[in-house]
């Protein structure tokens, strides 16, 4: 019996394999906590935030968009508590020259002061500040020094007044924004679990003081619904609240939203009430009011609280690649051990939507599936392929999770129909040719997680 565990190794694979990621300058024997995404993940990754941005700013009439700048004033990063706060304890083994978080090894090897690789004798612990430093201008000195932000956050904040003013937004109201961050992780693993450049998505939602936890617990159960949305198996998932340990110096509260990898559970979202402390922080620094004015109560002012949300791109297309994987053992020609790999991607996220499948390349069957799919490359991103048996095309199709493969027979030639195999279920339909775009939009929309067949 074959194991159809899912694990990172198959998760691995299968993503340099079909071009969902590949490692960073590979050629060159790679480098560490950098990853390349092929033609099927950039195209996994867009329609990601192209799913979340709908979810935070069409599905919402108070909540819009910025594309902050990657380099920022140097003092935003001292007011937010970065250039101080933004730091993990670091210890070396003297003997092999592994480098670890010193909070992530065994408390007996750190009082001991013992490797737990190979028993070395481990340096003292030291702070590390995670922030990637360059220089801004001709010369190489402290003057230009700026740093490569490692959150998109602080881009929101400090055009908090010119979002407010410039489109007339009344509190409650939300930023949102997806972009790059960047931090010099000590220890970067799992695949692109965790990298030194990745992608973020945020929102910061802006409220009155007093009615914070009312709107901590919305945003709770809206960013725990997306994910339902996005047919991710919610036994899949859970919440782990932050203790007082656990919490940032800036937060009140804060939850995060926990994803079982095949590493264990980790965390893939943030919800925090974040308080007044960002917009008091950056008035203190910058001098400039921050206030919020608000006009319909006697021009009351107040520096909002924060609720946030902060979710990783990249992260949330592994969770993906993870939750979609599965090995099905199906019935293939009476051969009854055939199996498949396939990725049960929501068709709103699937690399490609819909391929276009001649059953044979000749008698004119390869020209009607190009015109067929040129009909079809107005409405979605679609796949051509001629080259094999059917079936064997079906699983390569499968593998990057296409949910809909059109056939183009003989019978196309007659009568103007199509076969569309579904992914999931495998079973296949008759559809017209003029209805196929319409066809494929309802199957979409009513799209729900099926059940696994394996």
């Amino acid at each position: 019996m074959a194991d159809t565990t899912v694990t990172m190794d198959k998760i691995v694979s299968l993503a340099k394999r079909r071009g969902f990621v590949f490692q960073s300058s590979e050629i060159y024997g790679g480098l560490s906590g950098a990853w390349d995404y092929g033609p099927q993940g950039i195209e996994l990754k867009n329609r990601i935030a192209r799913f979340w941005w709908k979810e935070m700013t069409q599905l919402h009439d108070n909540i819009v968009g910025i594309d902050a700048a990657i380099l920022m004033h140097p003092r935003v990063w001292e007011a937010s508590g970065h250039v101080e706060n933004f730091t993990d304890p670091l210890v070396d083994c003297k003997k092999c020259k592994t480098r670890f978080r010193a909070d992530q090894i065994p408390p007996e090897n750190l009082a001991a002061r013992k490797c737990p690789e190979c028993g070395g004798e481990l340096t003292e612990t030291r702070k590390f500040n995670l922030m990637f430093k360059t220089t801004l201008g001709p010369v190489e000195d402290e003057s230009g020094l700026v740093y490569l932000r490692p959150e998109t956050a602080q881009g929101i904040y400090v055009n908090f007044k010119n979002v407010q003013q410039s489109n007339r937004m009344k509190i409650p109201f939300g930023i949102a924004q997806i972009g790059k961050a960047f931090r010099n992780e000590i220890v970067t693993k799992n695949f692109i679990f965790r990298t030194c450049e990745f992608e973020q998505m945020e929102m910061q939602f802006f409220v009155k003081p007093g009615t914070d936890e009312e709107w901590f617990e919305y945003w709770r159960d809206q960013r725990w619904n997306y994910y339902r949305k996005l047919g991710i198996d919610m036994n899949k998932l859970r919440w782990h609240r932050h203790g007082p340990d656990e919490l940032a110096h800036y937060a009140k509260d804060a939850y995060d939203i926990e994803f079982e990898f095949p590493m264990g559970f980790k965390e893939l979202e943030g919800v925090h009430n974040r308080s007044n402390y960002d917009l008091s922080r950056h008035q203190q620094y910058s001098g400039k009011d921050l206030q919020y004015i608000d006009q319909d109560n006697g021009n009351e002012r107040y520096i909002p609280f924060i609720i946030e949300t902060s979710a990783g791109l990249t992260r949330q297309l592994l969770m993906l690649l993870c939750d979609a994987y599965e090995e099905q053992k199906v019935a293939d020609k009476g051969n009854e051990d055939d199996w498949r790999t396939v990725l049960h991607f929501h068709p709103d996220v699937a690399p490609i939507t819909a391929a276009v499948l001649p059953l044979m390349k000749k008698d004119g069957l390869a020209e009607l599936a190009q015109d067929i799919r040129a009909e079809l490359k107005e409405d979605f991103v679609t796949d051509y392929d001629q080259a094999g048996a059917i079936g064997r095309r079906y699983r390569r199709q499968d593998e990057i999770g296409t949910p809909f493969c059109v056939t183009i027979d003989y019978q196309s030639k007659e009568d103007g129909t199509v076969t569309v195999r579904d992914r999931d279920t495998m079973l296949q339909e008759r559809v017209s040719r003029s209805h196929l775009s319409e066809y494929i939009r309802a199957k979409i929309k009513s799209y729900k997680r099926a059940e696994r067949i394996s």
